[in-house]
């Protein structure tokens, strides 16, 4: 079975500006299941407004849409309507009151920064490189108290973080990382923008210690641009370094759909 659970809309606004276009383009792929996971709206207090995700006066206009297309295309292909969220601690709990009034279906951790992104000097960004290991060491942290929530379906591009230190030390802090999404029963994913354009991640060191630990992994496409998806050589290609490594690859998502608690 094809499937995408990972998927950016304009809104983001570094991304396609078309929803039905990555639809029809996955009909043609032999997608089964689509589902966009577009940046989500951090109502940030004080006004702060990133320039990376959905606006949260837009958030009703994603959803509805893609909620539309999913009844258009019933019976031709399976779309969800979700979200990729970081875990901010401090906001997460009112991120998901905010997001209670919409009918969205599930949240996948995508960690690419540290502490928030309104914090006072800027966040750290974890795809900028660094050797400190404290950084390491808290987005290990970070992402693995995310992950206890209980509120994602996904962990997706787990190896983003690019830390180019010592890698006996690398590989400790992810097989961490990857048993504690393993005892939360989370999925991760095989980041195929990432593999297809040859970014930082997939890490080879990463996969190694995920093979190990035996996590269950997904391809995630990540797409950006209806294209993207036009590129069945990348997936087997893909699929043939995981089953290299004896890693499982599941094809489908328990969607969890998050609750305040």
């Amino acid at each position: 079975m094809k499937t995408n659970y990972h998927a950016h809309t304009f809104r983001c606004g570094h991304a396609d500006p078309d929803e039905r276009t990555y639809i029809e383009t996955a009909i043609k792929e032999g997608f089964q299941i689509f589902g966009f996971a577009d940046h989500v709206p951090y109502p940030y207090p004080n006004g702060f407004r990133s320039g990376m995700r959905i606006q949260p006066e837009d958030t009703a206009d994603y959803v509805n849409t893609v909620m539309g297309l999913k009844a258009e295309f019933d019976g031709r292909i399976d779309i969800h309507v979700g979200f990729e969220a970081e875990y901010f601690p401090a906001l997460f709990d009112d991120l998901l009151r905010f997001l209670e009034a919409f009918p969205y279906e599930y949240l996948v951790l995508g960690q690419h920064c540290l502490d928030r992104e309104d914090k006072p000097g800027g966040c750290h960004w974890t795809s900028g490189r660094t050797d400190d290991k404290s950084i390491l060491s808290h987005y290990v942290d970070q992402c693995a108290e995310g992950l206890n929530t209980g509120a994602f379906s996904c962990f997706v591009h787990p190896d983003v973080i690019h830390f180019t230190g010592d890698e006996s030390l690398y590989r400790a802090e992810m097989r961490r990382l990857c048993r504690e999404a393993k005892g939360c029963g989370v999925p991760i994913e095989f980041n195929l923008l990432g593999y297809g354009t040859g970014r930082h991640y997939p890490t080879p060191a990463f996969w190694e210690e995920a093979a190990v630990v035996g996590n269950e992994v997904i391809l995630g496409w990540d797409a950006h641009y209806a294209s993207w998806l036009e590129q069945p050589q990348m997936e087997l290609e893909a699929d043939a370094y995981l089953k290299g490594l004896g890693i499982r690859r599941i094809e489908t998502l328990t969607l969890v759909l998050p609750h305040v608690k």
